[in-house]
Formats: C-alpha cells, sequence, structure tokens
C-alpha cells in the first residue's frame, strides 16, 4: 500500500532537485560572467537559494523515509488514528461537521483536514463511533457524537 502523501512529497523532492541542479547552476553562471562576485547581488541570492534547495532536499528525504516507515496495518481498525475520516454531529444543533486527520503537508483546516496532533485531532485520535466528544472553539465547550467513523483501512488505501 502506498500512502498518497508520498506522490506529494517526491514530487516536490524532484522539482527542488531539478531547480538545485539545472536553474542554480545556470543563474550561477549568469552571475559570475557578471564579474566582481563581491558586489553581484544576483550571485548571492543565487547561492542562498543554493543552500536553501539543499537543506530542503534533506528535509524532503528524511520525511519520505518517516512517512515510508509508517506500519499502516499497526494503526487502528476500530478507533479513529492517522488517516481516519470522522463525521460528528453536534449534540445541541444537530449540524454535522466532517473531518479527516492527515499529514501535516495535507492539512487544510477550512477543508475538515487536522493533524492527529492539532487540538482538535487530539480531542478524535483514539475514538470510536458512538463516543461523546468535547471540542472547543473559540473558548466554549461544543458536544459532539461521533457517527461515522471510516479508518485508512476502510478508505481504499489498503
Amino acid at each position: 500500500m502506498r500512502l498518497p502523501i508520498l506522490d506529494k512529497l517526491e514530487k516536490e523532492l524532484m522539482e527542488t532537485k531539478r531547480e538545485l541542479e539545472v536553474d542554480i547552476p545556470a543563474a550561477l553562471k549568469v552571475a559570475t560572467a557578471m564579474g566582481d562576485l563581491s558586489e553581484n547581488a544576483e550571485y548571492k541570492a543565487a547561492k542562498e537559494r543554493q543552500t536553501f534547495l539543499q537543506s530542503r532536499i534533506s528535509q524532503l528525504q528524511g520525511r519520505i523515509s518517516n512517512v515510508m516507515s509508517i506500519d499502516i496495518a499497526r494503526l487502528p481498525r476500530d478507533r479513529a488514528g492517522l488517516g481516519s475520516r470522522l463525521v460528528l454531529k453536534n449534540l445541541d444543533t444537530d449540524e454535522e461537521k466532517t473531518y479527516h486527520l492527515v499529514f501535516p503537508e495535507e492539512v487544510e483546516p477550512d477543508h475538515g483536514k487536522i493533524s492527529p496532533a492539532s487540538p482538535i485531532g487530539k480531542s478524535l485520535v483514539g475514538k470510536m463511533e458512538g463516543d461523546e466528544v468535547i471540542l472547543s472553539f473559540a473558548g466554549s465547550k461544543n458536544y459532539f457524537e461521533l457517527i461515522q467513523l471510516i479508518t485508512i483501512h476502510q478508505d481504499g488505501l489498503e
């Protein structure tokens, strides 16, 4: 099973390597042709970008390694965890909210994609269908029931 986040990370890694190996050498060549490097802003900017890209490549390689080491089989099948989609019903208003527990690179709070390490995510991890969940928004407590749980195993990834 391959996690979709790997495609996103590997694409960014390839783009970053291409910039480092193609664009930066071209920029350095142009800047060097301008003459005196001690006062050459283009040369300095290209060197700084080169250093940043080298660091970013190292970060991406480490992140890919970390994601690949996750054993999906060890994630719970009956409780909320990474990759789970949860539908909550507000016990006061009957309004439903859907959250998806995702990797940090995929977080989009406006679309319900949250990290398990976020305050709301921490409230949801380990919950089962039928459990009551208390979430705080703007200082007020809201009471929800977990009415549907779809784990990573059921979400078409396994």
